[in-house]
């Protein structure tokens, strides 16, 4: 059994060419780092590398993580710029055994010194975006943090391993250093091969406080299915903070277990998701929150997943 699970509709052409692969017996670390970089390197998604929207002094800063889930060996890089692929930075780290989890221009120099490619990933539409939201500021009562949509990942290969991963450029127009959920081991991803995965988008500062996706693996390995297993921990941690502090962020989960059954669970109206296994054709599904805390999965239309990339990728003009 193969397959492979990931957030949001942009995952789409990333997972079509590492399916391809997983087909043809690769390894699940090899097919979700190819299936990343095929989002880190489009410019037109607004939230992970190249063309991510930037922070507050307009950088482009980048949270990468990657999980073997067999050894349970992790790697991450923390607000780095400038170098293209961090997915990657993040596998190579994994391989060491110390000094996993790198930041800022310790992750910079490490890769450079590693030969990764450097890129200027700040993108004259992102500087648009950029621009335009400063001056929506000074007019209208804004919140300025706005996009905070992580890739993530999880792969299960033909020999039984699974890998999970994650990319992200944050939430636009964040504090400079700023790190959310996504490159931290337990919140914005966590896998175990004899088990299974999940990962994480959404409002890193919530995601954290629950540490979602170690507690989505956990609740599989009590027997649940991937499915109820997403929507009890979105449920549990969406209840517990409107409980503590009135209100919960946007919380977005997808899980897969080693048979290859999978789930998605999210508190917000937009969440959609892509998956594949040697079962099931790959499918772009839109997820639907129900009032008991159940989901339902609606396949995504031609036509809704044309508009999806025709909005991202329509003419900007500046304010």
């Amino acid at each position: 059994m193969w397959g492979m699970i990931a957030t949001w509709r942009m995952a789409l052409e990333g997972v079509q060419e590492a399916v391809q692969s997983l087909e043809q017996q690769a390894s699940s670390g090899d097919a979700i780092e190819v299936a990343i970089k095929a989002v880190e390197d489009f410019p037109y998604y607004k939230s992970v590398g190249y063309g991510g929207l930037p922070n507050e002094v307009m950088e482009v800063e980048l949270d990468a993580a990657y999980m073997d889930g067999t050894t349970l060996d992790f790697g991450a890089v923390c607000a780095i710029q400038d170098v293209a692929n961090p997915i990657s930075v993040a596998r190579q780290l994994s391989l060491q055994s110390v000094n996993n989890v790198l930041v800022g221009i310790g992750a910079q120099a490490y890769a450079q010194k590693q030969g990764f490619e450097r890129k200027n990933m700040l993108t004259d539409r992102a500087k648009i975006h950029y621009h335009n939201r400063v001056k929506d500021l000074q007019t209208e009562s804004l919140v300025p943090y706005a996009g905070h949509d992580t890739v993530g990942m999880v792969s299960l290969d033909t020999t039984g391993k699974m890998v999970a991963g994650t990319s992200t450029s944050g939430l636009f127009m964040k504090k400079r250093g700023r790190v959310g959920d996504s490159p931290f081991i337990g919140s914005g991803l966590y896998v175990d091969s004899t088990v299974g995965g999940a990962t994480a988008t959404g409002l890193g500062e919530d995601l954290m406080k629950g540490i979602i996706s170690y507690e989505i693996v956990r609740l599989m390995e009590q027997g649940m299915h991937p499915q109820e297993a997403c929507e009890t921990a979105v449920k549990n941690l969406s209840q517990k903070l409107i409980q503590r502090r009135g209100n919960a962020g946007d919380l977005s989960v997808v899980a897969m277990n080693k048979k290859g059954e999978w789930g998605a669970a999210t508190n917000i109206a937009n969440f959609s998701f892509v998956v594949a296994t040697e079962k099931e054709v790959l499918t772009v599904y839109r997820v639907h929150p129900q009032e008991d805390g159940t989901m339902i999965h609606e396949k995504a239309t031609q036509e809704w997943l044309d508009e999806y990339l025709r909005e991202r990728m329509k003419p900007l003009e500046v304010k």
